[in-house]
């Protein structure tokens, strides 16, 4: 399995590329292994059927193979079904994954681990650039996001997050996100509803969403999407409470400790249900301190988006190469120099770039010894099952297979 991932990640021929994701989607298939929508689940959780735990979504953006099996291994020992699997518009770019390697490379961790049973993909911040909204064109930057989006349905992201918090203005948000919404509608396959998430507050902002604005929203988006007929709108709501992605790193080489509102969070969730949805989602969390998580279920919070910690234990490793840090480090300082501010120290300057080397270096990571790779993600999966349990996903695999029963699993809609 691990020379068919190096094939389907760095095969110099397109065409074996190609032919060992095949490879890897067919025997996915054979082992009762296929891709889903979180739809059915987060009906039931806006309906009140099942609660009490909140879904982590796992940014991977290295060491993919090995941090996958992770969390396969982590998901078996505590017995978990409701996670997903997710990458952000701009993590493609940075990371070097493709959509298509994306998928091949974890459902390949999935058959090593001998996992069973749905995988839901998720697009994570699908944003429109206000920039180039604004500026070049609404309708290039449109276009834009309208075909990644068609691209990662066929690839078989049947989960995607529509991020137009950028915009500001909360009805403009609404009416694109309802724009959004009925262009997903249409792409979505036959017999398949794609759970679509919106998004209030811009992450990283100071402001935290109010019940006020979460509310405007939706009232916005639900007289939009009306035009387009009767269509099933957005399943959660992103929303911004004091997190900033990536966490903020002090001189000290601490990571400042974020002092979370849950009561705030337990009353936008409740009003984001009554709107039929499955309650909102907390956006930058892995970095927060250890003792919030646990605090999430009980506010309600029906997902959270996990995503740089993962990149901080691969690099703070003692099983990570000294030598390659130190190359990849140097890299940092010749080629972000410009970028550097007056106020930065070099740990807080290296810390916000890293992420930037892991596509120029990703073959470099992958070839550390396998000894070493194989220790990383057992560090990885300790992670994994501390955030299982703190968020009360444990004993949710038998929740998974009665929602997704194998009568209404899903074909492989771009591979087959």
């Amino acid at each position: 399995m691990e020379k068919l991932v190096q094939k389907a990640i760095f095969s110099e021929k397109d065409e074996d590329r190609k032919k060992a994701i095949a490879k890897i989607i067919k025997m996915a298939n054979k082992k009762g292994i296929w891709l889903d929508s979180t739809q059915k689940l987060y009906e039931k959780m806006a309906h009140g059927d099942c609660r009490g735990f909140t879904v982590p979504a796992i940014n991977i953006r290295t060491l993919t193979f090995d941090s996958a099996k992770a969390v396969f291994r982590a998901a078996h020992k505590e017995d978990v079904g409701a996670f997903i699997f997710e990458i952000a518009k701009s993590e493609i770019n940075y990371t070097s994954q493709s959509l298509e390697e994306y998928i091949a490379v974890i459902l390949a961790a999935g058959i090593q681990e001998k996992f069973k049973g749905p995988i839901f993909f998720q697009g994570d911040h699908f944003r429109i650039n206000p920039q180039k909204y604004f500026s070049e064109g609404k309708k290039q930057e449109l276009e834009e996001i309208k075909d990644l989006i068609e691209k990662a349905i066929k690839t078989g992201f049947y989960n995607i997050d529509i991020d137009c918090s950028s915009l500001k203005d909360i009805k403009e948000n609404a009416c694109l996100t309802s724009e959004l919404t009925y262009f997903i509608r249409k792409m979505q396959p036959e017999k398949m509803i794609v759970s679509i998430g919106g998004e209030i507050g811009e992450i990283g902002k100071d402001k935290d969403t109010t019940v006020k604005e979460l509310v405007m929203f939706m009232d916005e988006y639900k007289k939009n999407l009306s035009k387009y007929g009767e269509l099933k709108g957005v399943s959660k709501i992103a929303i911004q409470a004091r997190t900033v992605h990536g966490g903020i790193l002090l001189a000290s080489g601490k990571l400042e400790e974020v002092k979370e509102d849950f009561s705030i969070l337990k009353k936008l969730s409740r009003k984001a249900r009554e709107y039929k949805t499955a309650g909102i989602v907390q956006h930058g969390a892995s970095t927060l301190p250890k003792k919030h998580f646990a605090h999430f279920p009980d506010s309600e919070v029906c997902e959270i988006h996990l995503a740089t910690n993962f990149q901080n234990i691969i690099y703070e490793s003692s099983y990570f190469p000294k030598h390659l840090k130190k190359v990849i480090y140097n890299w940092i300082k010749e080629k972000f120099a410009k970028e550097k501010k007056e106020t930065d120290t070099e740990i807080q300057f290296l810390y916000k770039f890293r992420k930037k080397a892991l596509g120029p270096f990703k073959k470099a990571i992958y070839d550390i010894p396998k000894k070493n790779r194989d220790k990383i993600s057992e560090q990885l999966e300790r992670e994994f099952i501390f955030l299982f349990k703190a968020l009360k996903v444990c004993q949710t695999k038998k929740l998974i297979k009665e929602i997704y029963s194998k009568k209404s699993r899903n074909k492989f809609f771009a591979f087959s």
